[in-house]
């Protein structure tokens, strides 16, 4: 059997009930064969980056899985498409969008996949979500601290959202 690597996935929405489809992805995310949760970020609302359209939530969830990066990848874009995800052009606003942020150490970049993520280093609502859950965490490849990466994201705007979303 394959050894478990611990997963980052990132999760937002900014059309519909963003909070009750985001329930319902994590509660799929969990329900994944050779998945077992790790954890989870509280709910944190962020502005589009790059885009146009109503603010986001976000979140990003741990897991620790014995799914190949591409089959992890090609699950959470399952969960997409049963939640009604469209790509009708980039940073479109949309009912859900799971990234894979991160897959242990893995560092590979192919036309279907990259990892890490290329942006999420530069993005607020990826590294506070994720810095609540993995404080410690260093950037694969890079070395840097998640305190570092927020510190250069301090002008995007973000608030964490009270209560538990889940």
């Amino acid at each position: 059997m394959p050894q478990a690597v611990r997963a980052y996935v990132g999760l937002g929405a900014n059309l519909g009930d963003a909070r009750a489809t985001l329930r319902a992805a994590l509660q799929a995310l969990w329900a994944l064969p050779g998945c077992v949760p790790a954890g989870v970020s509280s709910l944190w609302r962020s502005a589009p980056v790059d885009a146009q359209g109503p603010d986001f939530f976000n979140a990003v969830a741990a897991l620790d899985t014995t799914l190949a990066p591409l089959e992890l990848l090609r699950q959470l874009q399952a969960i997409e498409l049963a939640h009604g995800r469209e790509r009708p052009y980039r940073n479109a606003p949309r009912t859900l969008d799971l990234d894979l942020l991160l897959y242990g150490d893995v560092q590979q970049s192919d036309p279907v996949l990259t990892l890490p993520h290329p942006r999420a280093h530069e993005r607020a609502f990826v590294l506070a979500p994720l810095h609540e859950i993995a404080p410690a965490l260093c950037w694969p490849g890079q070395g840097w601290s998640l305190t570092q990466l927020l510190q250069d994201v301090q002008d995007q705007a973000i608030e964490p959202l009270p209560g538990d979303w889940r």
